[in-house]
């Protein structure tokens, strides 16, 4: 297999592990710029994903899979909401609760409900999102270079990727070209001025807590209605964490978001394709070690390689409105 196919094939997985990680580092954005920390896309993300799985596979319907995963992402979003803006509980305690229930109750439902130790059913090809193959992939398939771009790497992807992809220029739009995202990230900076402005902060902060879900839902029907076939224990493996780091390395823009993401991505699809390969000068890797790369490397961005990562100036401290 020559070098230029290898670079296609990993490429497209680093394309298709890297769709989560882009969804729900966006979701953190919008959350995060206005002014909510939110350790708990880990949570939505797993919550999502079972949720999908078994409406998917009791209904036979992928779109019913993934309005279940929405709806539940957005209902453990309200959670988090409610306790750390209308309660102005520590926002971190509220996400860290969210993981941990989410974890242990997907597993107790999965196994009381279908009996298979936690996951839930395979799913039909009904139950589950295709591929997309893009206009004339096949006919040029065979064209060096350009043609194996076009049908090996944009082409035959879940229709989750590209939205995720696309996401990527309307979370920017949405943020700097709207009404909407100048409140947001004002919440996220100076609450008081905008509360003097007569606009409400809880509202605003509620709306970005619903979008976070939203998306959240979206990562999490992407595992088990196009990633996998199916719903499986802990399925997440850490990515909302990982998407957590992306979000601070790439210090809350959209566009740096892509890259960070496609990077960890990338870390990924490699440790998955190289585990148990034996490289020229140093040998067999142990398998270990290539799948703890992406989470070293998450350690090391995150130690201080990434410069002064600024966070908004009123992110995880809850609003008093003044009397």
């Amino acid at each position: 297999m020559d070098f230029f196919q290898v670079f296609i094939e990993l490429a497209q997985s680093t394309v298709r592990l890297s769709t989560p990680l882009i969804l729900a580092a966006l979701a953190g954005l919008f959350t995060e710029r206005a002014g909510v920390f939110d350790i708990g896309l880990e949570g939505k993300m797993l919550g999502a994903a079972f949720a999908a799985g078994s409406v998917a596979y009791i209904t036979q319907s992928v779109y019913m899979g993934l309005g279940a995963a929405i709806l539940v992402s957005v209902l453990l979003a309200l959670v988090h909401g409610y306790a750390s803006i209308t309660q102005r509980g520590s926002q971190i305690v509220s996400g860290v609760a969210i993981n941990f229930v989410v974890a242990g109750s997907t597993v107790i439902l999965g196994e009381a409900w279908f009996r298979q130790g936690g996951r839930t059913p395979a799913l039909s090809a009904d139950g589950r999102f295709g591929t997309i193959k893009l206009p004339f992939a096949d006919a040029v398939r065979e064209v060096p270079i350009l043609g194996q771009i076009y049908s090996g790497l944009l082409s035959g992807h879940s229709p989750l990727t590209y939205l995720a992809f696309l996401m990527v220029p309307a979370s920017w739009w949405i943020l700097y070209r709207t009404r909407f995202g100048l409140r947001l990230r004002a919440v996220g900076e100076n609450p008081g001025a905008v509360d003097t402005a007569g606009i409400s902060v809880i509202w605003l902060r509620y709306r970005a807590v619903i979008c976070c879900g939203i998306l959240c839902g979206i990562a999490g029907a992407y595992l088990s209605l196009a990633a996998n076939a199916g719903f499986t224990k802990g399925m997440t493996a850490g990515k909302g964490y990982i998407a957590l780091a992306a979000l601070i390395f790439a210090k809350w823009r959209p566009k740096n978001i892509l890259f960070a993401c496609l990077l960890f991505g990338f870390l990924d699809a490699f440790a998955i394709r190289y585990q148990g390969y034996a490289f020229p000068l140093i040998g067999k890797v142990p398998v270990q070690l290539m799948q703890a790369l992406p989470y070293i490397l998450t350690v090391i961005l995150l130690a201080g390689f990434i410069g002064k990562a600024i966070p908004p100036k009123a992110g995880g401290v809850p609003y008093v409105k003044e009397r």
